[in-house]
């Protein structure tokens, strides 16, 4: 592996796994709704909510990367469509929120971090919306990249190149690792990134795909392949 600098990291099913979050955090909220705004629930069943957050995302593809947008709006509308003001949603994206960055971490890794952090330059790339800070992981990381702030996500190369000019290294320098072959893997790779697949089994490799030129089940495996 060529010497690197700093290493990058995904977030959702790379240090933990999102599935379980996001329908805790859905169904928190339409609790939430069911306490506070109840027509909303007498409308919207979770499974409908979902639906509608799939339509809001059809209808706004140009803010596929601004997930706060996407769910604000989709409350928005559930709001609207049950007779309620649409200012709502901002406090129900907060409930979301608060849900969501309740999880649980992966076993190997807070050990792992603090390896990795005490390597060299740590960072996060994510499509998501999780908050570091409040799930207590904020200390091992010096800077957190989120594609609704940059405006684009991965595997636009934008989003990885954002990386680098931030931390004023080559893209080469850095190595990206993440669950996801198409959107971490892959979206690296095509920036010019070093890539590590970490494979926890969420994920099978597309056969399109190039093999990945490193694959690790964990991320106590990836600390142990920077030399942490």
């Amino acid at each position: 592996m060529v010497h690197v600098k700093a290493v990058c990291l995904d977030l959702d099913d790379t240090l933990w796994d999102l599935g379980p979050t996001i329908v805790r955090a859905e169904r928190a909220v339409h609790d939430w709704f069911a306490r506070h705004y109840p027509r909303i629930t007498q409308r919207f069943t979770p499974e409908a909510m979902r639906r509608l957050r799939f339509e809001v995302g059809l209808a706004h593809p140009d803010r596929g990367h601004d997930l706060p947008f996407l769910r604000q709006t989709t409350f928005a509308r559930m709001a609207r469509e049950s007779g309620y003001d649409d200012s709502l949603a901002k406090a129900a994206f907060a409930e979301f929120q608060r849900v969501r960055n309740r999880l649980v971490l992966f076993d190997d890794v807070e050990p792992a971090l603090a390896r990795l952090a005490r390597r060299g330059p740590l960072v996060a790339l994510t499509n998501g919306t999780a908050d570091l800070a409040a799930i207590g992981l904020q200390q091992y990381f010096g800077a957190v990249f989120t594609a609704f702030a940059i405006g684009a996500a991965k595997p636009d190369a934008r989003a990885f190149l954002s990386v680098s000019e931030a931390l004023s290294l080559q893209p080469g320098e850095i190595l990206h690792a993440g669950d996801n072959p198409l959107s971490d893997v892959a979206g690296a790779r095509a920036s010019g990134m070093q890539a590590v697949w970490v494979d926890r089994g969420l994920h099978a490799w597309p056969s399109s795909l190039e093999p990945a030129t490193h694959r690790v089940a964990d991320l106590a495996a990836l600390a142990d392949l920077v030399g942490a």
